[in-house]
């Protein structure tokens, strides 16, 4: 079952690969050109309203260096894996009501409680695949920009945080389609949340007023700045853990309760 489930999602996984690899190398290569231009990305930075940094994810790194304006394109790259990661989370899950191979599955003699294990490690491979992927275009491509610096360390604290919440948005995704009546529309809702959540991010970094509310979305968690200056932050791991084990279960208690359409 893991195996067919790592074959099904084959192809997309490729594609998620190609396009992550694209948006690195696109990326680093406007910073090659400011570089070599000799503009100062921080003055241009500093020159844009603040909704418009927010939106860049500039605010408070230094893109005068190679891993600093990478952290300004993390914020793109997390956004990536995470859709990647709540699409695959839904419909993993969802896809054998949809495609109606409920009885193919379910003839075999495996619990749901099972089922949603192997699905749930399939999807986690899937996404440390996209990881290590990530990981190792991001050292090659930033570092030939780095100019000999070592970044290694700095793109592993991001890995780490982009690692979290991949599996935070995987359960999201099981947990809504466990939880829907409707399969087909499950990764439109999980990506749904996603999409809120990374709206608020923005929301909060525009107004002072509603700062407490960083707690509520994810991507506050893990901010490149802050991982590349201080590193994980024990509150957002543990905040981030929490949700995970809460929704583990929740997937698999109205999994195993839910009455599928064969």
């Amino acid at each position: 079952m893991y195996l067919r489930e790592l074959k099904a999602h084959r192809k997309s996984l490729i594609i998620w690969c190609i396009g992550m690899m694209a948006l690195i190398g696109a990326g680093m290569s406007e910073f090659g050109a400011f570089t070599s231009s000799g503009q100062s990305m921080n003055d241009l930075m500093e020159s844009m309203p603040k909704a418009m940094q927010s939106f860049m994810g500039g605010g408070g790194l230094d893109l005068s260096i190679a891993v600093g304006y990478y952290g300004l394109l993390f914020l793109y790259v997390i956004l990536i894996a995470t859709i990647h990661a709540a699409m695959l989370g839904a419909t993993i899950l969802s896809k054998e009501e949809r495609d109606k191979t409920v009885e193919f599955l379910f003839v075999k003699p495996v619990t749901r409680r099972k089922v949603v294990a192997v699905k749930m490690l399939a999807a986690l491979t899937n996404a440390m695949i996209l990881t290590v992927v990530t990981w190792a275009a991001s050292i090659a491509i930033v570092g030939h920009y780095a100019e000999g610096k070592d970044i290694t360390g700095d793109i592993g604290s991001l890995m780490l945080g982009m690692v979290i919440l991949q599996v935070l948005f995987i359960v999201i995704g099981t947990a809504v389609a466990a939880v829907t009546k409707r399969p087909g529309k499950a990764s439109v809702v999980a990506t749904s949340i996603l999409l809120i959540t990374f709206i608020l991010s923005f929301a909060i970094d525009l107004s002072e007023k509603i700062e407490g509310m960083k707690y509520f979305t994810p991507f506050k968690y893990f901010e490149a700045k802050n991982l590349l200056d201080d590193g994980l932050e024990p509150l957002s791991v543990g905040l981030s853990f929490g949700m995970i084990i809460v929704l583990a279960v929740v997937t698999i208690w109205y999994y195993k309760k839910r009455d599928l359409k064969v």
